[in-house]
């Protein structure tokens, strides 16, 4: 579709400058379209500034005190203890992600997008209001993301939320973590591994609901191994602040847990609170969400919405391929399309995780009859290393089709190698088709293809 005439001031306004925000205006702009984005904070959205990139970061903080703990059992003489500098960690962080603001403003600069600096409201289906000024655009799209969400307890204004632990005061002795989501459990992994004595408190009784069951159990188990105090089914009731300036957390039991620093990683919501989207007509779910159809219009059809302030998956790879969708349908050909089934995911814990296709309870309900594949080990690394951090790997097969439908692993690098099997499990890979292919020797990820019994089905 050609862009319009200039009855509008612009084909194409976007309110939200994070990854979706950015990637659809910059190939919207490279189309010729006349674009505009509209953004009151750092470019980059909650990925660069507070999420995926600075949360990596600190993971391989994380990893290099493992490192120094492993590195006697490989000869390496350490004659003093290394001395952890957590001011220098965050202005290194805070300096990389300077430059990545700067690289999105430099993209949408070279695609020739208007940028706005300033809070963005939805007048009506074609006409945005920002800083008191109003923009018409024939299409608006929606990429607010989403932001940290504490529930309504009493000395809430005491607790931390994921946005703030990069960039903490000073580093906590002692941290007390809210919710066992991957947010949760990252940040426990992380700190823990910092050298912080760690409590994670999480009301269920699983860790990271949604994810397989053995992958569950078989993080909690390494979790705790590392010295995390994982306490399932329990919640907090309350916080208050000690004589010595620690936050007490009550528990809905009674007791109580002190700690430098609270954590609250109870979820999060979509950032549509103050837009004037309902009042524009923009219908909203009971969490917020701008419900979209297939096509990532909302109720007003000039008005669409990607990424985590929709309905839609929650990550940042899905958000950046809605983008590229909803820019061919509105100023390309239509024909690329989105599909929601195989999205590989990782979950940086230590160790961490990937995963990849449906979870075992999920493919039992969706085929039938699945044939189950795991396997359990201590990877050669920790042969010499001294620690007791062990693998785990799993295989879902659909007994029918003998297709792969779903791969799972917890382990040193897990999201790099399961990106791979994603491939592969996306062209339609068959169980014959793993035991075809040639490991690569020694590796954890050899493991993938050697499994040939299963243990259930």
């Amino acid at each position: 579709m050609a862009p319009s005439t200039p009855r509008f001031d612009f084909d194409l306004f976007v309110i939200g400058g994070g990854s979706a925000g950015v990637r659809a205006a910059r190939m919207a702009g490279q189309r010729g379209a006349r674009v505009a984005l509209a953004e009151c904070a750092e470019l980059g959205g909650t990925c660069v500034n507070v999420g995926c990139i600075p949360k990596k970061l600190y993971s391989y903080a994380a990893g290099y005190a493992e490192a120094f703990e492993e590195a006697p059992g490989y000869g390496w003489q350490i004659d003093s203890a290394p001395r952890f500098d957590w001011a220098r960690l965050k202005a290194a962080r805070a300096r990389e992600i300077h430059r990545l603001n700067g690289v999105y403003e430099g993209l949408l600069d070279g695609a020739r997008v208007t940028l706005l600096r300033g809070w963005a409201q939805l007048v009506d289906g074609h006409t945005v209001q920002v800083e008191g000024r109003r923009h018409t655009a024939r299409h608006v799209l929606i990429a607010t993301g989403g932001a940290p969400f504490v529930p309504d307890v009493p000395g809430k204004e005491l607790v931390q939320v994921s946005d703030a632990m990069f960039d903490l005061p000073t580093f906590p002795r002692r941290l007390l973590v809210i919710g066992a989501g991957y947010i949760g459990c990252e940040f426990a992994s992380i700190y823990r591994a910092l050298g912080a004595e760690v409590t994670l408190l999480h009301r269920g009784a699983h860790i990271l609901n949604g994810f397989d069951h053995d992958v569950r159990e078989f993080l909690a188990r390494e979790m705790g191994r590392a010295g995390i105090d994982l306490r399932l089914n329990q919640e907090a009731a309350s916080f208050t602040e000690g004589e010595g300036g620690e936050i007490v957390a009550t528990l809905a039991r009674g007791q109580r847990v002190a700690a430098d620093v609270v954590l609250v990683a109870a979820g999060r919501r979509p950032l549509t609170a103050g837009l004037g989207l309902e009042e524009a007509g923009v219908k909203l779910d009971g969490r917020g969400a701008v419900v979209v159809d297939a096509e990532y219009r909302s109720s007003v059809p000039s008005v669409l919405a990607i990424g985590d302030v929709s309905t839609r998956i929650q990550l940042t790879p899905v958000a950046l391929a809605e983008a590229m969708v909803v820019v061919d349908r509105l100023f390309g050909e239509g024909r690329r399309t989105m599909d929601y089934d195989y999205i590989p995911t990782a979950v940086f814990t230590h160790p961490s995780v990937g995963t990849c296709g449906h979870t075992e309870m999920e493919a039992r309900s969706r085929f039938g009859e699945v044939r189950i594949f795991n396997s359990e080990f201590k990877p050669l690394r920790h042969t010499l290393s001294g620690r007791g951090e062990r693998c785990f790997m799993k295989l879902v097969v659909d007994a029918k089709s003998d297709r792969v439908v779903g791969l799972h692993m917890v382990g040193a690098d897990a999201g790099e190698i399961v990106q791979g099997f994603a491939v592969a499990m996306r062209a339609g890979a068959t169980k014959a088709d793993f035991d075809r292919t040639i490991g690569i020797h020694p590796t954890a990820a050899e493991e993938f293809v050697t499994m040939r019994e299963p243990t259930v089905g």
